[in-house]
Parts: C-alpha cells; structure tokens; sequence
C-alpha cells in the first residue's frame, strides 16, 4: 500500500507528535508499505530526503522556530503544500493519506479527497482540538469548530491518542463522534532504558505557562534539596525561567531544545531519579512514557491526560499543591 503523510512538525522539528508519526511510518514501512511524508521546511534541512526508508518532503514555508509554529506559518504551509501535491499527485498515486492534526493539515486532507479521491485518517494531537491549549489557541478554537465538523465528515477515521482528547473532541463533532477511534500513544521501550541512577530530576517540553516548568523551579527554589533540575526545552518562556532559575538554591541546568532521539536527552533521562512534568493540559504525553521506561520515578498532574497515561506507575498531585508535592 502508498502511504502519503501530511504533517505540520516531523523531526527534528516540534515536540510529542513528531517522533510519534516518525515511529508510525517506520512501522509502516516493516509491514511493507511505502511511506511519503509532505512536512514543513526549516532553515539547515533538506528539501527532500530518505530516512529510516520514509520518503520526506519539506516544502517551503515561514517556519521560523524549531520546536514550535504558529497559524500564519501553517497558512503560507498549507498553500505551499497544496502547489506541490497538485504537481506531484499528477505523476504519483496513493491509496490513503494518514494526516497528523485535523487542523491545518486536516485541510490539505480534505482537498486531496475531494479532487483526487484519497481516503484519509486523521490522528489529532491535543492543539487542534478546541478546549486544549486555550492559552495559545483560544481565538482560533473559537471560530474553528464548523471547519473541524466539516474535516471530520469526509474522513475516514479520527484518531484520538487519549479518552482525555476524545471528550474534548466529542462536544465538536455531535453527529460524527462514531468516527473517533481511540489509540493511546506508545514507544520504543527498548530505547529508553534505565542506567545507573543520581540525584537527578528531569523535567522536559515546550517551554509553555501550561507545561509549569516554573512550579517546579519555584519549588526547588528555598533550598538546596541534593539535587540537580535538567530542564530540556526550548520557548517563550526561555528567558522568564532562566531569570526565576538564577534565584534557586538548587541547580537548575538548561539544555535548550534536544531532539528526543538525541543520546545525550536518552542519557540524561536513563540517569535521572524522578521525572516531573506538573501541566495544567496534555494529550497522551510522549514524555512521560519515556520518563517510565527510563525507570524514573515520575511527578505530574492529576488532570487531562496525565492520569491515564501514567495510571499507577507514577504520582499525580493536585495543581493547587504543586508547589508543596514537588518540595516534599
């Protein structure tokens, strides 16, 4: 079967649904299939290239950050890849197209169905879906929900990685909440394994309000607890945590933004004795299964999608006693 792949971040760009569609085509790829991915560029990449026996194009856009992209940059992606495929579908044909966001590329999506008559899936990731990451999409998850009912329609199938997701998605789509189908995300286990542990807490993502990196500097603050902070992570709030980090007793070291497929992030995690990731929203967090896999003790939050993905292999604190949980 000819898979074509339509995605707004693909590595080593963006953050929890990147690594997991790469994961995907590979599994696609040992079953025999052929895999095409349609992604966005960025400065250093190449427009065109094999990996892991994936077929990736990244045409051009105005993406200007690596781990994160804003609506305007998926507006000038989406025209960009609407001009390639309507080329590039003249002389190559695919049996179904696997989208990854029911917004934007859920619109690409549609297109190729109505024009070329290629079924579609959808897999959503969290910020597509309105009621999750309201601090960043709050606008646009207002007037978006009659193109998400539309998208929806001509699809095939929704793929929700989390129940937590699904509720959300299913106050949007009323009368096609049959197409949701829910998978939870998984990884490579026998990647992230655990090493000899120290006196180590990891906490990593995009630096956002929602993700509370700042809790948990807050937390570590007072004192020196014997511990070192790895924040791994790029964002807005780069610069505010840097300048609440300097006021810590305990260290609290920044590694930027480090692919997750980096040895460097595999070695940090497999070191580490406790994981923390105290967000007020997440999906079916990527990170959090391979703070687990790592063997670390993991800290998160008793809301959205947390519990779910960690069940009883890890702590979910309140969000009102972040700060007194992550001190003890």
């Amino acid at each position: 079967m000819r898979i074509l792949v339509l995605t707004i971040e693909y590595p080593p760009l963006g953050g929890g649904a990147s690594p997991m569609s790469h994961e995907i085509n590979k599994n696609y790829v040992q079953r025999g299939h052929v895999v095409e991915v349609v992604t966005m560029s960025f400065k250093g990449l190449p427009d065109e290239e094999y990996v892991d026996g994936i077929h990736i194009h990244r045409v051009p856009c105005r993406r200007t950050q690596k781990h994160i992209s804003y609506p305007l940059e998926h507006v000038s992606f989406i025209l960009a890849a609407r001009k390639f495929l309507k080329k590039y579908l003249h002389t190559h044909s695919f049996d179904v197209c696997h989208t990854h966001f029911i917004i934007p590329t859920g619109i690409l999506a549609r297109w190729m169905y109505k024009n070329y008559r290629i079924p579609f899936i959808i897999t959503a990731h969290g910020s597509d879906v309105p009621g999750f990451n309201p601090d960043r999409f709050y606008l646009l998850h207002k007037i978006s929900p009659p193109l998400i009912r539309s998208i929806v329609k001509w699809s095939s199938a929704i793929v929700v990685p989390s129940m937590y997701l699904s509720s959300l998605l299913k106050k949007v789509v009323i009368h096609s909440d049959s197409k949701i189908i829910h998978i939870p995300n998984g990884i490579n286990t026998d990647y992230f394994v655990p090493g000899k542990k120290e006196k180590i807490i990891v906490s990593s993502g995009r630096l956002l309000e929602r993700k509370g990196f700042h809790h948990l500097i807050e937390a570590v603050s007072p004192e020196d607890i014997g511990y070192n902070v790895h924040i791994c992570g790029d964002g807005p709030m780069m610069s505010q945590l840097k300048a609440l980090a300097s006021k810590s007793k305990t260290p609290i070291i920044f590694h930027g933004w480090i692919d997750n497929r980096d040895e460097l992030y595999k070695s940090i995690l497999s070191q580490a004795t406790f994981y923390c990731l105290v967000s007020s929203n997440e999906n079916a967090s990527v990170s959090l299964m391979e703070a687990m896999s790592s063997g670390c003790v993991v800290i998160t939050s008793d809301v959205s999608g947390c519990p779910e993905t960690v069940g009883s292999a890890g702590i979910c604190i309140a969000l009102a006693r972040q700060n007194d949980y992550v001190r003890r």
